[in-house]
């Protein structure tokens, strides 16, 4: 269990944990079913950088939020982001089959485009823009949308049909269900903790998992890791505007 945790932290955050972890097979497979408690470690170390700033003017205080947020993830997810702006855009075909095959030729290529880096700023803006607008130091905010976008993932392989033969995700589609259920069902009660905000900010995290997933199976008939990280993005962002938008 601990080993399972310890992989979910190291491959979702800089956090540093013992290497060993990531020789256990069975660790990989499973820490799927913690990747929520992964988004609670990084939502209480935001947090704690929240309540030291508190009392610092609000659009540094959300610059600075908003950097130690991507430090923490390494830009793991808004590097899924960026390989996936650029292969939904550029992947078009006159076919489902060539459209599939063109988005993944160019997802798979480690070179961002322009739509990449323009997804990527957007995404960035509209997070600075909801931290800067949240009354210090939100902390209903800065936990749910890390635990809530982690969540998504676990969903995501639950429920989605992984596509990238080989992909760093290919382990996880082999995760207990039962705990991945367990862990979803234990992300959505926390969200009772916020109030009606939680239950807003849990709303759209399943709207905007909807929506992702009917794209990417009209697309490729499933989904890739950078469809996940796409996917944690987007509910970081919706979570972020969510409270924002209702203060």
């Amino acid at each position: 269990m601990m080993r399972a945790l310890l992989a979910a932290i190291g491959f979702l955050t800089r956090i540093p944990v013992p290497a060993r972890v990531f020789e256990d097979p069975q660790a990989q497979t499973r820490s799927l079913a913690w990747y929520p408690a992964a988004g609670l470690a990084i939502g209480a170390l935001l947090c704690a950088l929240a309540w030291a700033l508190q009392t610092r003017p609000p659009l540094l205080s959300a610059a600075l939020l908003l950097t130690a947020w991507v430090g923490l993830t390494g830009a793991l997810h808004l590097d899924g982001l960026a390989d996936s702006a650029d292969g939904w855009v550029g992947g078009m075909g006159a076919t489902a089959q060539e459209r599939r095959e063109r988005t993944l030729a160019i997802m798979k290529d480690p070179r961002s485009g322009p739509v990449g880096v323009v997804a990527v700023v957007l995404v960035l803006v509209l997070k600075f823009a909801a931290l800067a607008s949240l009354p210090a130091p939100a902390w209903a905010a800065l936990l749910l949308a890390p635990v809530l976008a982690r969540a998504a993932l676990t969903l995501a392989f639950l429920s989605t049909p992984y596509v990238r033969s080989g992909g760093l995700g290919q382990s996880l589609v082999a995760a207990p269900r039962a705990a991945c259920i367990a862990a979803l069902l234990i992300s959505a009660a926390a969200c009772a903790l916020a109030g009606w905000r939680g239950a807003l900010a849990l709303g759209l995290a399943l709207l905007v998992f909807a929506l992702w997933r009917r794209a990417w199976r009209e697309r490729l008939q499933g989904m890739t890791g950078d469809c996940c990280g796409a996917l944690a993005e987007a509910v970081e962002a919706a979570v972020l505007v969510g409270f924002a938008a209702s203060v």
